[in-house]
């Protein structure tokens, strides 16, 4: 085993830590397959050699049998048969509690691995989802994170169990024959070697196929995303083209996974079949000289068998087993993923901002080559409503989210209440700000949810108000469900007027120091606009705003306009503090 599988192990077993009496239960009900394992063929036995041979019963089973009956071939069969069913009871009844506890035991590790995989991802800055896209990122918690149930309950554990099943039926097959328990035991070297060639192989293989077909489902999730555009455009039949390419090459790639995974199995099966044959060879020879009994060697056969089966099962594990390794390395890829924007270790906390922001000569690009903002610097004093003005690509969306810690200056530093934003807790940070943008982001639950989404556990009265303040109340009453109306994905079951209104909604209810608005007028007719304006300046009204607009009737409802141009302030209308001095 590497080294970087050896780690890989140790995580995963971290990972399932909490449950592990759980698993300790599932290794337990595994041995016990051991004893169920050696007790199979020993009836046959009986019957071969005890009442058909006329040999005496074991010396480990007359203890169970009056002296009287054990010499009567009769009751031996009788006892033959009662062993053999209860054999088959107990490993029917072992194999119904292992499968009961492995599933609930692996649905939990997957839960749990999901929610660190679901907690992860939300901490990660905007920078990494906007260069990695969010499919790849679903991918891995859906069908990567599983991973944990394999390895952990459905790979190490059996392999394990079957390791000690390997063990106990070769030091009994040593007793009853040791040159057949080398014999049997000689293919173990070429099973290693075997296993050392293709696991590289296959986890390479499913690490590609996996890539793939992460590749493909984000196809399909841009479609979805944009489907409105793709029926406009009549372009579904170009998209599932795309699709269909990207899934050809993740289905060859899982061709030839299979093929590998074939081939090891082939090799695997061919090797025990000639360990097989050698000891049939070499046990008929021991029968006929009289060493072994007839039915000795089947039991020994039978042994041999099973003595096999663990190597099956440990081969198998093998193979399956890269595939889910390569996933659990993806997944633990996603959560080494460090964010962009850190908190400091002894951030301070910040119960509620009094609004002052100052920019110091701040830079900023995504990639750090290519600058976006350049040498920023003004200021604002609390309570001020600061429009940003420019055309597309000015840079004006990234001022505001620098202001948020969506991302952090590449350069500079931006000041709240003359202190550095690195400074205080995120958490704190982010809670001062309400905002609303151009494209409202509704999630598919209720209105009355909507709104509260800001404010979790708000009253029905403090949501009504909060309606009735962005102008929302009126059409959600018309409504036949009022407040517990479905919105649908993404807001689609109202007007774009209505998504609007519920976001402001949603930020009167929040009632944060700092308000941000992107172009929340660009979309609706002048009627609306109307309706919406009022709503925002009452909205406005004692908090620090900055709002993103082309709208003259908007500029009318600021105090400060900040012209940029090519990712630099060009003007300040009026002129600032700071200009002045």
């Amino acid at each position: 085993m590497t080294a970087g599988s050896t780690a890989l192990y140790r995580r995963l077993l971290q990972q399932a830590r909490p449950y592990w009496l759980h698993l300790a239960g599932v290794f337990g009900l595994g041995l016990l397959a051991s004893p169920v394992v050696l007790l199979t063929p020993v009836p046959i036995k009986i019957v071969v050699d005890s009442v058909l041979g006329g040999h005496p019963l074991p010396a480990f089973l007359r203890p169970l049998l009056p002296v009287a009956a054990g010499q009567s071939p009769a009751a031996i069969l009788l006892f033959a048969i009662a062993l053999l069913v209860a054999v088959a009871a107990i490993g029917e009844t072992q194999a119904l509690a292992s499968t009961l506890l492995r599933s609930w035991v692996g649905e939990r590790l997957v839960l749990d691995f999901r929610a660190r995989l679901v907690e992860q991802v939300q901490r990660l800055s905007l920078s990494y989802h906007d260069s990695r896209g969010t499919a790849d990122a679903l991918y891995r918690i859906q069908q990567d994170a599983p991973a944990i149930q394999y390895v952990t309950v459905e790979g190490v554990i059996p392999a394990l169990a079957a390791a000690v099943t390997l063990v106990t039926m070769l030091a009994v097959t040593a007793r009853l024959d040791w040159q057949l328990a080398l014999v049997a035991l000689a293919i173990s070297p070429p099973l290693f070697f075997l296993s050392r060639f293709y696991r590289p192989r296959m986890r390479s293989q499913s690490r590609h196929a996996k890539k793939l077909e992460s590749s493909a489902a984000a196809v399909v999730q841009e479609t979805l995303g944009a489907l409105r555009v793709v029926k406009a455009f009549g372009q579904e039949t170009r998209e599932t083209d795309r699709f269909l390419g990207r899934s050809r090459e993740g289905m060859a790639a899982r061709v030839r996974l299979a093929l590998l995974q074939g081939r090891y199995g082939l090799f695997v099966g061919l090797i025990t079949a000639l360990g097989t044959a050698a000891v049939l060879v070499i046990g008929v020879r021991h029968v006929r000289s009289g060493a072994l009994t007839l039915g000795q060697l089947l039991i020994v056969t039978g042994y041999v068998g099973q003595l096999y089966e663990p190597l099956k099962t440990i081969g198998r594990k093998a193979s399956g087993l890269q595939s889910y390794l390569a996933s659990a390395e993806r997944a633990f890829a996603l959560l080494d993923e460090r964010p962009d924007v850190l908190e400091r270790p002894h951030a301070r906390p910040l119960v509620r901002a009094a609004g002052a922001v100052a920019f110091r000569r701040v830079c900023f690009g995504y990639d750090g080559e290519h600058p976006i903002l350049r040498d920023i610097t003004f200021e604002v004093e609390a309570g001020t409503r600061v429009a940003i003005v420019g055309a597309t690509g000015a840079g004006k969306t990234t001022l505001v989210s620098l202001l948020t810690r969506f991302y952090d200056p590449t350069a500079g530093a931006i000041l709240l209440d003359g202190v550095d934003l690195k400074n205080y807790r995120l958490a704190d940070l982010r809670n001062q700000f309400a905002i609303v943008l151009q494209e409202p982001v509704l999630f598919s639950t209720s209105i009355a949810e909507n709104i509260a989404y800001g404010r979790p556990g708000a009253s029905d009265l403090h949501v009504l108000r909060a309606a009735q303040a962005a102008g929302a109340h009126d059409f959600v009453v018309r409504l036949p469900r009022g407040y517990a109306t479905p919105v649908g994905e993404r807001g689609m079951q109202l007007s774009g007027g209505e998504r609007q209104r519920v976001a402001l909604a949603r930020a009167f209810l929040k009632d944060a120091p700092f308000l941000i608005l992107d172009e929340p007028t660009s979309a609706v007719d002048a009627k609306t606009e109307a309706a919406i304006l009022e709503a925002m300046d009452r909205l406005m009204r004692g908090r620090t705003a900055f709002l993103i607009t082309h709208r003259t009737s908007t500029l009318a409802m600021c105090d400060v306009q900040l012209q940029l141009e090519r990712g630099r302030l060009a003007e300040a209308t009026p002129p600032l503090a700071w200009q002045a001095r």
